[in-house]
């Protein structure tokens, strides 16, 4: 695999490649939202607010499923939001990719400061550094684990203060001594939120990987070619797939911190 994009500034290290493509899925969202909210009609929608329409009312869906709907409604913002961001993000790795490949420490820099993994790949000998510099930002753990991370924090912030007495009281069921049980299960959610959307987006761009270095020969090529039409197309349906997970889920962990015991 490439390496990634690090620079230190002040002790912490930072991967320029996971920022850059943050901020595109950012404006990508901002962009699609924009130009689909600028000229509404009701007599003659066009086709981005007919798409648009047609995502609130699947977000809506969601919800629905998970909770009743006037209790979920406030959220229906928060769901938008995530499933678009997260599609946008998981499309950004699939049309392409920037490689350069460094081989003196002076051309390796970024904003002024060194890229500290060709820095450390050149001094253990190595004659060249490759650094992908374009990615889908799912495909690094710390940015999906952030994403989960502050679906977790609203989770237990609504449950605390909408929902505090049943909040608080299911940790202790069905008897008190589950309360570790119930508390690791919280921590196991965190996890497999944001790791099931890391792992799948992760695995995809490793084979595209892969599939791009098998065309160093005319039949490896070939194969290539064949191989990353294929998996593109799968790579779409994957890349869907993980949005809508990660979002009912969202939404799932949000119905249960609200839930009362009259809704038993």
């Amino acid at each position: 695999m490439h390496e990634s994009p690090m620079i230190n500034v002040g002790g912490i290290d930072f991967d320029l490649s996971i920022i850059i493509a943050l901020i595109v899925s950012c404006a990508v969202v901002f962009i699609l939202v924009k130009l689909a909210t600028r000229n509404l009609s009701v007599e003659n929608p066009g086709k981005l607010q007919n798409f648009m329409e047609w995502v609130v009312e699947f977000v809506q869906g969601l919800i629905s499923s998970t909770m009743d709907y006037k209790k979920g409604k406030p959220f229906l913002s928060l769901g938008l939001t995530l499933i678009m961001f997260i599609f946008v993000s998981n499309m950004l790795g699939l049309p392409f990719g920037l490689v350069f490949d460094y081989t003196s420490v002076e051309k390796a820099t970024a904003f002024g400061q060194p890229l500290t993994s060709v820095v450390d790949g050149l001094a253990k000998g190595s004659h060249g550094v490759e650094v992908a510099w374009w990615k889908s930002p799912t495909a690094d753990a710390g940015a999906a684990m952030g994403l989960a991370l502050i679906v977790f924090i609203l989770v237990h912030y609504l449950g605390m203060v909408r929902n505090t007495k049943s909040y608080f009281k299911h940790y202790f069921k069905p008897f008190f001594f589950f309360f570790p049980i119930n508390l690791i299960e919280q921590f196991s959610k965190l996890l497999t939120h944001g790791m099931r959307l890391f792992g799948n987006i992760f695995a995809g761009e490793v084979l595209i990987a892969v599939l791009l270095k098998m065309s160093g020969v005319w039949y490896g090529a070939i194969a290539s070619v064949v191989g990353l039409i294929v998996w593109q197309g799968f790579s779409i349906f994957v890349g869907s797939i993980q949005a809508f997970v990660f979002t009912i889920l969202a939404m799932v962990y949000i119905s249960q911190s609200l839930e009362t015991e009259e809704d038993h």
